[in-house]
């Protein structure tokens, strides 16, 4: 705004009058007293594109919930679900959420008519509706599902649909709802980042001046698991004096900026869709990522303004099924999607019971396969449980192992009262979903079922908030007029507050656990395909590609290295003598692009390499790509080894267009072969993963001498047995509610071995613990119920044992 004077106040009513005719003044007023405006005047519009011509929004929700109930039950609609269904159209039409369901259902139909694989996922699959329009996978014929966990009269807020994508493809989804609706009126979500130790340190030691190798060194002080009571130890243990007077200070300005926001970032896929620019509701930016508007308001505030947002996240474990169910079609002539893999089947049940799930979807984890083998799951409700119950609910709760007593037969089944078995009945008498409370408080105090939910939404923030009092008198009186005893309806109360820290949705549960199946089913029966769809769906999931393919190859399935004779950019299916083996695709060499790779495998088709220069000309390879080959073994099928294919690639010159068809003799020179120690450190270095015999193989003998006790060796020793192993660390896990424990993961050539290490180790040998690449552990060895591990005594750094191989650790944190 330009000023016409240095004026920057409002003048009062008479100079204005000195100034200006009374005619103009009495028009202002006027003019003035027009202008009212209220917040609350700002109305958020569903999108009217969804609604087909003719049609109202509630007329053309129910054709297409109806058109999608015949294509579900082909053999007609079950009685049960035709009258949830009804019950749920007219609930969306009271609330006028009509526009809301299309518009997710439209986003749904062009991912399926690009074959995207999606899914909804959490409370929306509470609804029949939502199945029949085909958002989410959960039969309510076959799951006694809540509907008033996702919507009713009483929530006072709009329902919340989560669908997941293909985390590869997502990005087309994103760009149909921006070419749909436009960028003025589609935006995403944004989120508060907020400081962490590390960040936080960093930022303070920069800003007072610090040397950059002291921040790093800093920021290593500050990790993520370490407790105050350590951190003069632990400076001290880094070279810095915890009294010195900038040392301090820079402790004081962290511990001050912890929690704070920093910035804000992009929400994970929360999009808000509206009939009018988002500008005139909300503030909006265009996002560091081309062609992305970024609402700068987190999903608490649009929550609070009442703006619906449809959230379309990335899920890593579609992209492989997808990919997977491809490679199956295609080498195995087997014409498969998500929903007619055969289901129940025992093969896969008795994989997942041995806790062999490297790499399938949820139940990979280390704690997860600890659970397997106790748990047993043989149907599908098990893997619904099973996804709920490794959780820092059931766990705080103690819900955990009465479960498993009850379900070996160890321990009775008892329910709080016949009437309320029906609820409990499905899990044994334990409560460990969300809708078992909501249900138990309609059945037994004569809750509604909005009023239930309600109860959820207390019982969830009554920690950080309160409210569940208000609930006592409500829950006890109507037990008691049900003929509860007081003595019951309080102690009853105490265990739905206590539920309340830990309690996890059904429906969310049965999402997953249908991808679970998917996953497992795959691997169990097509684990050449699995493995090769998982190398190429990365980054995702738990494992590194190394984990992945040293799983694969104790599973019997060849593994081809990368070779540019061969590898296309994605990893690949050979057929050999009736098997399938992979090829590593160029995709798993750090650094390489897809076009030279592209470039590669266009070239080969016309006719084979004949030699290294042959393949940089046609391939058109520059010195970078040329050198990431030669150091990945890429080229040994055209040079021997990687020395020679160094040597090579370094006498490849441009040619220019005066000799370019001119063709220099080379006398070859006779280069030594790199020992193995070279190639596995080569290996790990350019792709991160070894085919030749793993680094501890080649120091075993020295691991013996340090007595050692291999993996393979580890698993015949008695339970209780005292052992040292040793292994590359793979993992470094402290969850929020483990009390301190940090869980390890190690691997040799034979296995992994789960290492647990309680919060006194932690603390004496921390910087071992954060450091090491080796890892020597002394400790008990646990062997019940094929639950294996190794609690930690004392750790080792045996690092100084690889010598020059370069095998960093790959931990996941």
């Amino acid at each position: 705004m330009l000023f016409k004077n240095g004026e920057r106040h409002l003048r009062q009513r008479d100079a204005l009058a000195a100034l200006y005719p009374p005619a103009l003044m009495k028009a202002s007023v006027a003019i003035a007293a027009r202008c009212t405006f209220q917040l609350d005047e700002l109305r958020y519009r569903y999108p009217a594109e969804v609604v087909a011509e003719g049609y109202t929004p509630t007329g053309w929700l129910r054709h297409l919930t109806e058109e999608g109930a015949r294509w579900r039950w082909p053999g007609g609609v079950p009685d049960k679900v035709r009258a949830q269904i009804e019950h749920e159209l007219v609930l969306i039409a009271q609330l006028r959420y009509e526009s809301y369901f299309l518009t997710v259902y439209d986003i749904v139909r062009f991912a399926r008519s690009r074959h995207i694989l999606c899914q909804g996922r959490g409370s929306a699959a509470n609804s029949a509706v939502c199945f029949a329009l085909g958002v989410t996978e959960v039969d309510p014929a076959r799951m006694s599902l809540l509907v008033e966990r996702f919507i009713s009269k009483e929530r006072n807020e709009p329902p919340d649909i989560d669908i997941d994508f293909e985390h590869e493809r997502r990005e087309e989804v994103f760009q149909y709802i921006y070419r749909k609706y436009g960028r003025e009126r589609a935006g995403l979500a944004a989120t508060v980042i907020t400081y962490r130790g590390k960040s936080a340190v960093r930022d303070v030691a920069k800003t007072l001046g610090l040397p950059l190798d002291q921040v790093d060194l800093l920021s290593k002080v500050f990790a993520w698991w370490d407790g105050a009571s350590s951190l003069a130890d632990d400076l001290r243990e880094h070279g810095f004096d915890p009294d010195c007077a900038v040392i301090r200070r820079v402790v004081k300005l962290t511990a001050e900026l912890l929690n704070m926001p920093r910035h804000l970032s992009q929400h994970v896929g929360g999009f808000v869709i509206a009939d009018a620019p988002l500008s005139e509701l909300v503030p909006v930016e265009n996002a560091a990522m081309p062609d992305r508007t970024i609402i700068q308001w987190d999903k608490d505030d649009l929550d609070t303004m009442n703006l619906l947002k449809v959230d379309c996240l990335a899920l890593g474990m579609l992209t492989c099924v997808r990919k997977c169910l491809d490679l199956l079609r295609t080498h195995h002539g087997q014409d498969y999607s998500m929903a007619t893999l055969p289901p129940e089947d025992p093969a896969t049940y008795a994989m997942i019971q041995r806790a062999d799930t490297v790499g399938v979807f949820q139940i990979e984890s280390r704690a997860q396969m600890a659970m397997l083998p106790r748990h047993r799951p043989d149907n599908f409700y098990d893997l619904v449980i099973q996804v709920a119950i490794v959780r820092p609910g059931p766990i705080q709760g103690d819900m955990v192992h009465p479960y498993l007593r009850r379900r070996r037969g160890e321990e009775p089944v008892v329910y709080p009262s016949d009437e309320l078995k029906v609820v409990f009945e499905r899990t044994l008498g334990v409560p460990l979903f969300q809708e078992q409370v909501m249900q138990l408080a309609m059945i037994a105090a004569g809750y509604t079922a909005g009023e239930a939910d309600t109860l959820r939404r207390d019982m969830a923030a009554w920690k950080r908030r309160g409210g569940m009092e208000r609930h006592r008198e409500r829950i006890t009186a109507g037990m008691l007029a049900r003929g509860y005893t007081l003595d019951f309806a309080l102690k009853l109360f105490e265990q739905i507050k206590g539920f309340g820290s830990y309690g996890f949705p059904e429906s969310h549960a049965a999402s997953f656990a249908g991808i679970v199946y998917a996953s497992c089913w795959l691997k169990c029966h097509a684990p050449a395909a699995f493995a090769c769809a998982l190398l190429n769906s990365q980054p995702m999931g738990f494992y590194s590609p190394s984990q992945i393919v040293q799983d694969v190859r104790r599973h019997g399935i060849a593994v081809l290295p990368v070779d540019v004779r061969g590898s296309r950019w994605e990893c690949t299916l050979e057929e050999s003598d009736g098997s399938l083996s992979i090829r590593l695709g160029l995709r798993e060499i750090r650094g390489f692009a897809e076009a030279a790779a592209n470039r590669i495998a266009a070239a080969r088709t016309r006719r084979s390499f004949e030699d290294i220069p042959d393949l940089c000309a046609r391939a058109q390879l520059d010195e970078r790509h040329k050198s990431l080959l030669a150091e990945a073994g890429a080229l040994q099928g055209l040079a021997g080894n990687r020395h020679r294919a160094r040597w090579a690639v370094a006498g490849v010159e441009k040619q220019l267009p005066l000799f370019g068809h001119a063709s220099p003799d080379e006398t070859p020179v006779a280069l030594p072969a790199p020992t193995q120690a070279e190639d596995t450190a080569a290996d790990y270095a350019r792709v991160g993963l070894t085919l030749g015999p793993h680094p501890l193989s080649q120091i075993r003998m020295r691991l013996r001498a340090a007595r050692c006790t291999d993996s393979q060796a580890l698993r015949a020793r008695p339970h209780n047995s005292y052992v040292r192993v040793a292994g590359l660390v793979t993992m470094r896990q402290r969850p929020a509610t483990a009390s301190g424990v940090t869980f390890v993961t190690v691997e040799d050539e034979h296995g992994m071995v789960n290492v647990i290490v309680w919060r006194d180790v932690a603390e004496a040998q921390r910087r071992v613990l954060l450091e090491a690449t080796l890892l020597g552990i002394d400790g008990r060895w646990e062997n019940v119920d094929g639950v294996h591990h190794l609690i930690a005594s004392r750790l080792l750094d045996m690092s100084p044992l690889l010598g020059t191989l370069d095998t960093r650790s790959r931990d996941f944190h």
